[in-house]
């Protein structure tokens, strides 16, 4: 849809008006100015002068609030769009973060079942964040190494594919279980 002619390119010269800053400090200190308050620097300066300018309840200051409420509503429009988004955003991760966590879960008890399973042929692989944590070599008490591990204590199959890898890196001489700490000694 064209835009309609309102007779401002007509009168462009006419209404321009040229002024020069004392320093380029202060230009940038206007621009800036403006950038905060989302108008144009022509814009912020036409109100910061109208406002200065203006007397009480004159033409001036009618145009000045009707500017400002205009820039208003569009802020508050603005503010109901974003607040709109940052909603939808919200709840897109915390969607995202269910699946994560889900699919976190699922992998910690794929990667336990070797160690659960009875009958289980096939080979097994330790828990590599459970290793490097091991390794570290500072003696660790088994409710800590779950905790840093983000294993719920309450999934009792992950619980026990931990402790059974524990055991089996014990059994080769890896691991030391005081009855309280496990230490690596591999």
């Amino acid at each position: 849809m064209a835009k309609l002619p309102r007779g401002k390119t007509e009168t462009i010269k006419q209404r321009s008006l040229y002024i020069y800053l004392p320093t380029v400090e202060m230009v940038e200190d206007w621009k800036r100015r403006a950038a905060e308050e989302r108008r144009s620097v022509s814009k912020f300066v036409m109100m910061k002068v109208m406002q200065s300018l203006a007397p009480e309840g004159g033409r001036a200051e009618r145009v000045l609030k009707a500017e400002f409420a205009a820039d208003g509503e569009r802020l508050r429009q603005e503010k109901g769009e974003l607040l709109e988004e940052n909603e939808k955003l919200r709840q897109e991760n915390r969607m995202l973060k269910m699946l994560s966590d889900n699919l976190d879960n699922e992998l910690k008890r794929l990667r336990a079942q070797p160690f659960v399973e009875a009958g289980f042929v096939g080979e097994r692989r330790f828990d590599k964040a459970l290793l490097d944590l091991l390794r570290k070599g500072r003696a660790v008490e088994t409710d800590a190494i779950l905790t840093r591990l983000h294993v719920d204590p309450r999934e009792s199959e992950q619980v026990k594919g931990i402790r059974r890898q524990l055991e089996a890196l014990e059994a080769y001489g890896l691991l030391e279980y005081d009855g309280r700490w496990w230490k690596w000694r591999g």
